[in-house]
């Protein structure tokens, strides 16, 4: 391995990009009803003053949105005597989905760019 001092070091991210990031890293809470207070906070703090960090909040907020109906109707199955495993299946597949997801959303907006979650309702415009 050669070292080109025309090499110029990575720069590092915007603050935009980290503030994104940490939105769509809420996503990591989901198992515990509480994924969607950093998006929303995030997304209250820069609505107004950064454009790029809002829209990509909304994102993670409208998806986290809908995870945390998914875990609340999958909580509610999971308290019937006879189908409560399957809401307990479910409830623990949503949050390792919303964990990947989270993760792979995160790591393409802190690289710069954009991301959309396959499925989400928009709840927050």
């Amino acid at each position: 391995m050669s070292y080109d001092p025309r090499d110029t070091p990575p720069r590092p991210p915007a603050p935009s990009n980290t503030l994104a990031m940490v939105a769509h890293l809420g996503g990591v809470l989901t198992y515990l009803f509480a994924g969607w207070v950093v998006s929303l906070v995030v997304w209250l703090v820069q609505r107004d003053q950064d454009r790029a960090a809002a829209q990509e909040a909304r994102v993670a907020l409208n998806f986290q949105l809908t995870a945390l109906i998914a875990m609340v109707v999958l909580h509610v199955v999971e308290q019937f005597p006879v189908i409560g495993i399957i809401g307990w299946i479910g409830k623990l597949a949503v949050g390792v989905v919303a964990l990947v997801l989270s993760i792979v959303a995160a790591a393409a907006v802190y690289r710069g760019g954009s991301y959309r979650y396959p499925f989400s309702l928009e709840l927050v415009r």
